[in-house]
């Protein structure tokens, strides 16, 4: 086996044995069932899972990239959830206020982003739905984006400072 096989089976198998450990150790956590069958089902699934999706949960080959990314990205959780917050304060004006019917104008955004892989445009696009105000209807493998917000101002800040800072998170800044 010459060099460049050996990389690309470890490019494979890194990925594919740390996906399976996790998703083992979880499924152990959460079945309570520990006889032979149940195990050995769990074994199975597990590395049939892995195999088709350790590509998602590790993207890049060197371990210190990603735990670099891992770091980022978990940085990015507390200024997503004030951004929801934020979002849900606004909402919760809009619903209460006297004149709500003229406040909300449902409005279906569109813009390109500038991300490339497919784990930073999911996360994007989970982001956006998570926060109140706007929903992410449609989004393509070439960042094309279609979001529903409940008003002007909800709608104006995208992409904005939630795409470059998932940017910064993957690394793709």
């Amino acid at each position: 086996m010459n060099k460049q096989e050996q990389e690309k089976k470890s490019f494979f198998f890194y990925p594919f044995l740390a996906t399976f450990i996790i998703m083992f150790g979880v499924w152990v956590l959460l079945s309570g069932k520990f006889d032979l069958f149940h195990i050995s089902l769990g074994l199975i699934s597990c590395a049939i899972v892995s195999y088709l999706s350790a590509d998602l949960l590790f993207p890049s080959p060197k371990i210190g990239g990603l735990l670099g990314q891992w770091a980022r990205f978990v940085r990015y959780i507390p200024w997503l959830m004030i951004e929801i917050m934020k979002a849900n304060l606004h909402v919760t004006y809009l619903v209460f206020h006297p004149r709500m019917m003229e406040l909300i104008d449902p409005r279906i955004v569109k813009f390109q982003s500038k991300l490339t892989s497919d784990l930073a445009l999911v996360t994007f696009a989970n982001s956006i739905t998570l926060t109140p105000g706007t929903i992410t209807v449609d989004v393509s493998l070439d960042g094309d984006f279609k979001v529903h917000a409940i008003d002007k101002a909800s709608g104006d800040p995208l992409p904005g400072e939630m795409e470059a800072r998932i940017s910064k998170a993957f690394g793709e800044d």
